[in-house]
Formats: structure tokens, C-alpha cells, sequence
């Protein structure tokens, strides 16, 4: 009898403990993952691999992507969707590349403490380089743009 009891407390504990346990249901292998390989071990690992799937889209599957992480960024308003989104945000050449908006998203990832928070810090340095030298870029055509006008300028008077 005494069994008895001390097994149904044991029961009735367990089960009490089973609405803190959260349950992990096991997620479907994101598309970004090669099928066969192993699964990622951490979310950093994830977000790295994404990277180079995201960049490596021709451009209408890329649009997907877009769209997939902006509704992933609207269900669930996490550390890791936000640098998800921010990567394909960050994508140059597209129609939905938006550099102010995903530096926005990896700075409030790297202003606070988590385990995201060296990788956003990464990517935001990263990004900026990459403003810097789309910058450059532009005032160097700039400056050829200028040369070349010149240059058929005095090629005209010659004449």
C-alpha cells in the first residue's frame, strides 16, 4: 500500500513537472541544411549556414526566402530571425535589399547579451564595410564619370 502511495505522489509530481518541461518537438531540417548532412549544433551554426545559402539564390528564389524570413520575423519576433532576416536584407542587388533596415536588426541582436550576439556583431561590421565600399565605389565612378567628360571635351576642341 505504502508502494502504492509513494508511486501515485511520484505520478502526480511528474505530471505536475510536465507543464515547466518544455517539450522539444523535433523540427522539420531547414532548406538551407544539405539534406543527408548533419543537423547544425547550435543556432550560430544555422545562421552561417543560411548565409551561404541565401547568397547563393538566383534571384526569384531569393524573393522567397525574402518573404519566408519576413513572415518567420512576424510569427516569432526572435534573436535568430532577426539575423535572419537581416541576412537576406543585406543581400546586394536585389529589389528588396534594404541595408539601414538590417543594420537595425543586427544592432538590437548585438546590443544585448545572448548567443547570437558575436555573430551580429560580425555582420553588423560587416555590413557597414560593405556601405563603405559601395560608397567608395560610387564616388570613384564619380570621378572617372568627370574624367571622361573631360576628356571628350578636349578631344572636341582639338577638332
Amino acid at each position: 500500500m505504502r508502494a502504492l502511495t509513494l508511486l501515485g505522489i511520484g505520478c502526480a509530481a511528474a505530471l505536475a513537472g510536465c507543464g515547466v518541461v518544455k517539450l522539444v518537438e523535433p523540427m522539420e531540417p531547414a532548406p538551407w541544411v544539405q539534406p543527408g548532412a548533419p543537423q547544425p549544433a547550435s543556432d550560430v551554426e544555422s545562421l552561417l549556414l543560411y548565409y551561404q545559402y541565401v547568397w547563393k539564390l538566383p534571384g526569384p528564389e531569393a524573393i522567397r526566402e525574402h518573404e519566408a524570413a519576413w513572415h518567420a520575423f512576424a510569427r516569432a519576433n526572435t534573436d535568430f530571425n532577426r539575423v535572419r532576416l537581416a541576412m537576406v536584407l543585406s543581400r546586394p542587388g536585389m529589389a528588396f535589399t534594404d541595408d539601414a533596415r538590417a543594420a537595425g536588426l543586427l544592432e538590437t541582436v548585438a546590443t544585448h547579451q545572448g548567443r547570437l550576439q558575436a555573430l551580429a556583431v560580425v555582420l553588423g561590421a560587416s555590413l557597414k564595410e560593405q556601405q563603405r565600399l559601395a560608397a567608395s565605389a560610387q564616388e570613384l565612378q564619380q570621378k572617372l564619370d568627370a574624367l571622361k567628360s573631360l576628356e571628350r571635351s578636349m578631344i572636341e576642341r582639338s577638332r
